[in-house]
């Protein structure tokens, strides 16, 4: 098996010219790159005690579910607001040209609750740090974040502060 980064296709100047798209796609369509990103998402686990696993729509979903089945968790889903059936918990955030609102079903996270949150990308941190507001509402504590890429130029870590933060690929740029 080839090191998970040459999984990753990357795109120049998309969506803009000087921006590098990393494509998780190309993961996702292989089988090898996909179950490797999900062992190397999940190995970043190992010795973290926790209750739940938590992830947005939508490749959060993909790369949170199946962590969450192998290590016999449940998996709780952030959504876009409007998309969940029962009593929710909403936030919204801001974008680089915009906001958004994402929620959790009111009674996902039970007070107490350690959650670890997964999805496939960091890039200036908004969302995840929407969701650990969300989770931390509900009297849960965000125990790790893990995400299979970080685009590290665009600082997200700092936005996140001090919560224990992991990344599979590091890429320096935006």
């Amino acid at each position: 098996m080839k090191p998970i980064e040459e999984y990753v296709t990357s795109i120049p100047d998309f969506p803009e010219e000087g921006i590098i798209f990393r494509d998780v796609t190309s993961v996702l369509q292989d089988a090898d790159g996909l179950h490797l990103a999900v062992d190397l998402m999940q190995e970043k686990l190992e010795g973290i005690d926790f209750d739940v696993v938590v992830g947005p729509e939508s490749r959060g979903f993909i790369f949170g579910v199946p962590i969450a089945y192998n290590l016999r968790k449940p998996f709780i889903p952030v959504r876009k607001k409007g998309k969940l059936p029962r009593e929710t918990v909403s936030i919204e955030y801001e974008l680089e040209y915009g906001t958004a609102s994402i929620e959790m079903h009111r009674d996902s996270i039970k007070p107490g609750e350690k959650v670890v949150i997964i999805d496939d990308l960091m890039a200036t941190g908004g969302t995840t740090e929407a969701i650990v507001k969300l989770v931390e509402g509900l009297g849960g504590e965000v125990v790790k974040i893990v995400f299979l890429m970080e685009l590290a130029g665009l600082k997200g870590r700092d936005r996140l502060g001090d919560y224990d933060l992991d990344s599979v690929i590091i890429y320096p740029g935006k």
